[in-house]
């Protein structure tokens, strides 16, 4: 392993279904907190707004999990690894998308929404992977 690349040691193959799992939680959050601030209507008339809200989000955590060892070998081993491993990749990954939402899409990144982002990510995250590995 010492000629493998600083990424190749943070990917696993076998933490595929993680990947695909934690996408699912993060998009179902940012669904479920917008639901809670605009209507159905709204966003039939506006399609693309969702996309929005999920591209800060979804940007900050390929940039930042894989970097931090979401998807590495320890990952993939027990909820005793996993979930810590996850919740550590959110919360830069968060503020990534924090200030992605700030200076480059539509929203701001007020201290409160910050607060919520960081504690419901790390629920939704660490509480999709403690399920997984108590059903797999």
């Amino acid at each position: 392993m010492a000629d493998s690349s600083f990424l190749e040691t943070r990917l696993d193959r076998d933490a595929v279904p993680l990947a695909v799992g934690d996408l699912i939680a993060l998009i179902v959050l940012l669904t479920v907190g917008t639901l809670n601030h605009v209507t159905t209507d709204f966003l039939l008339a506006n399609p693309l707004y969702l996309l929005e809200v999920y591209a800060p989000f979804l940007i900050g955590w390929v940039l930042v999990a894989p970097l931090i060892g979401a998807y590495s070998a320890g990952a993939v081993e027990t909820a005793k690894s996993s979930v810590p491993l996850v919740i550590r990749s959110w919360i830069p990954a968060a503020v990534v998308g924090l200030a992605l939402r700030e200076f480059v899409f539509r929203g701001s990144a007020a201290l409160t929404f910050a607060a919520v982002m960081l504690v419901t990510g790390s629920v939704a995250l660490g509480g999709w992977r403690a399920l997984y590995f108590k059903l797999r």
